[in-house]
């Protein structure tokens, strides 16, 4: 055929080797990433903390706190300050739906996530809040890494019928409230 080229064919001797994926992100040794100690310090200051519905017991920035065990999502959040740094997989849809289910009955919830703009579950639940993104790249736990993703935080208030958003506004580590 004139204009095709012949494509060659791929094998082990031939091809460069991958590129190893960033661990924060793709790590299958634990997806429970605990969140920087500053940023909660300086979160729990403005929020007054009551509840970590996702963590471990080892991680937990609350005394108040759910294990995976416990299942945070079937839990009451009422009436309770939440800090949510939810796992980063497929399950962060329903964890962002608890989170605003939750501000309509009465909690405040923080939620630190991965600004992923493009999926359903940002459009559907995140955009319905208050959002603040943060610059830069987060490094969670002991990872000498950071993370391969921007973070945010999304807020939902308490209260029916008072979601906060469309807000956003940026943070930076020496200044995450909001002007």
């Amino acid at each position: 055929m004139a204009g095709s080229r012949r494509i060659p064919a791929r094998n082990a001797e031939t091809e460069s080797p991958k590129r190893k994926p960033h661990v924060v992100h793709f790590s299958s040794q634990t997806s429970e990433w605990p969140t920087p100690q500053w940023l909660f310090d300086e979160l729990n200051e403005e929020f007054n903390f009551t509840l970590d519905p996702c963590s471990t017991d080892e991680n937990a920035k609350c005394s108040h706190h759910f294990t995976r065990q416990d299942n945070g999502l079937l839990k009451n959040w009422r009436r309770e300050i939440v800090f949510m740094n939810p796992l980063y997989g497929r399950e962060i849809g329903a964890w962002m739906g608890k989170a605003f289910d939750a501000a309509q009955n009465g909690a405040t919830v923080v939620c630190l996530v991965p600004s992923r703009t493009d999926t359903q579950w940002w459009h559907t639940h995140a955009m319905r809040g208050e959002v603040r993104f943060l610059r830069g790249r987060l490094k969670f736990g002991n990872s000498s890494n950071s993370a391969p993703f921007p973070s945010a935080l999304v807020i939902f208030r308490a209260g029916p019928g008072r979601p906060a958003g469309p807000f956003s506004s940026f943070a930076r580590r020496d200044h995450i409230r909001t002007a």
